[in-house]
């Protein structure tokens, strides 16, 4: 029961300081309940029904679902960090792991102790982890006769000698892994309210890497693993949403300067801004329908079939991917277009494996402005910072076409963190389509559990970051006083007085 009062709603006749006798047979038992919530602490019929709602989830044996809330950090430049990753903690008890945020694959997986050519140390300043699967009270292996083995279409799994469920993955840059699965508890922040957080687990199927290849050897960019947010039944969205723990819609808000850092949410960043096109279907990433580039408002001649599936592997937005990429039949015209916009404020050079610009003037605005079109009517402007890399040298600045030429005669189009960073993106997987904001990703967004965008619906990051940690505790609180007074009434006859 609540009572109203000037600035709010409080918790009135739940919790409360007087004792309740309780009488069991012929013996008297007195339990005192305490207000949970101070006093001084006020909530409001929303945080009430919010706290109601997930207490009944709990007592029902039922999930609660809401916005799943993952840290971000790292940065697009490549020449500092070039990658964005977030913490992921597994196992029992949970131990945390530093995972690459991958929009372009389909598993979580981790390196484990029993790894072979995996960095033992990091250029990114972080401490690598190593997953045992013995020092997890929960950890299963998948066995080959588990349907799980064989359900994600992007591996390769197979059946080891000790019927272990294998898998092994081959990304673009040449680099691999290889492993088996485990099956655990993945922990997280669940958000149920702007002022409400809970601390969730879920049973969950993460690959353990015993076999890395090419660069995931290498130190200077090295991460614990790759957090794979792609759309098959294994990925991290498809495991959640599978059991009600999150919507079927990611968000995330990569910042570009150097700091890096961001927000990525499983919920629907709502921006009123926000430009959708639709996904392409059947397909193992998050492709996408360009149909277009123009510098300076005018349309590049480029055939838009170069673009497509049909010709080639399509268009792809993958935040695994630092830079971005483009066929020779879009490239060449691309770079053209930019040289001669800006022939008249400095001389091109190439700097390494990069088309490079000596800007005497230094000023990155004498540079155009780059326009993609999509299917659906959607456009992604991108200023110079959007598309360009800077280096200064002898008191002139160089600035450099952050797109390149893709590799190994493929036609592949890919959009990685250069063009993603400092804009919202949302991946909506129920409606098939992937939308973009521009957007400082250093302030907070508000994110809808729901992806209906109801403004009932909607929380706002900065509150639940600040109120989380309180919030958590009172709900923990309420809910072991609940247990304790159902273990009581279910185990012995009470009658109260």
């Amino acid at each position: 029961m609540a009572v109203d009062s000037p600035s709010g709603v409080i918790i009135a006749a739940v919790f409360l300081h007087a004792a309740t006798t309780m009488v069991c047979g012929s013996s008297d038992a007195v339990l005192k309940l305490e207000r949970l919530i101070p006093p001084s602490h006020e909530l409001s019929l929303a945080e009430l029904r919010a706290f109601d709602s997930a207490r009944h989830g709990r007592l029902l044996q039922s999930p609660v679902g809401g916005v799943v809330d993952f840290p971000v950090y790292g940065a697009s430049d490549p020449f500092l960090v070039g990658l964005y990753y977030t913490k992921v903690k597994l196992g029992t008890p949970p131990r945390e792991f530093n995972v690459q945020i991958d929009t372009g694959s389909d598993v979580l997986w981790v390196t484990c102790t029993s790894c072979n050519g995996c960095p033992k140390t990091s250029e990114l300043q972080i401490q690598l982890s190593f997953f045992d699967p013995g020092s997890s009270s929960s950890a299963s292996m998948v066995s080959c006769s588990d349907k799980r083995c064989y359900s994600n279409f992007e591996s390769e799994s197979g059946c080891s000698p000790n019927n272990l469920c294998s898998y092994a993955f081959k990304y673009g840059d040449g680099s691999g892994t290889s492993g088996y699965y485990i099956s655990d508890f993945m922990s997280f922040d669940t958000v149920i309210t702007s002022t409400l957080a809970i601390n969730s687990s879920a049973p969950f199927v993460f690959g353990c890497s015993n076999i890395q290849t090419g660069d995931l050897q290498r130190p200077r960019r090295a991460v614990d693993g790759i957090f794979g947010l792609g759309q098959g039944s294994l990925s991290v969205i498809s495991q959640l949403a599978t059991q009600g723990l999150a919507p079927r819609v990611f968000s995330h808000c990569l910042k570009g300067d150097s700091n890096g850092g961001g927000v990525m949410v499983l919920g629907q960043i709502k921006r009123p801004d926000t430009v959708y096109t639709p996904l392409v279907p059947s397909q193992l990433h998050y492709n996408v329908n360009l149909q277009s580039i123009a510098v300076n408002n005018q349309i590049l001649p480029i055939d838009p079939s170069v673009f497509t599936i049909a010709t080639g592997d399509g268009t792809i937005i993958d935040t695994g991917t630092t830079l971005a990429y483009l066929p020779d039949e879009a490239y060449s015209p691309f770079v053209q277009a930019i040289s001669s916009a800006v022939s008249q404020y400095g001389r091109p050079i190439t700097y390494e494996s990069y088309q490079c610009f000596d800007i005497t003037s230094g000023a990155v605005d004498v540079f155009p402005e780059v326009s993609l079109s999509f299917a659906g009517g959607a456009s992604m402007v991108l200023t110079p910072r959007d598309y360009l890399q800077m280096f200064s040298s002898s008191g002139s600045s160089i600035w450099c076409i952050g797109f390149q030429r893709s590799q190994q005669l493929r036609r592949i189009t890919i959009l990685g963190d250069l063009v993603l960073k400092d804009k919202v993106v949302v991946y909506d997987l129920v409606r098939q389509r992937i939308g973009w904001a521009v957007y400082d990703c250093s302030l907070e967004v508000n994110v809808s559990a729901t992806g209906g965008g109801r403004s009932k619906d909607v929380i706002n990051t900065g509150q639940w970051r600040e109120n989380n940690s309180s919030a958590s505790d009172y709900y923990y609180l309420f809910l072991l006083q609940v247990a304790f007074l159902l273990h009581l009434l279910l185990s012995r006859n009470f009658h109260f007085l």
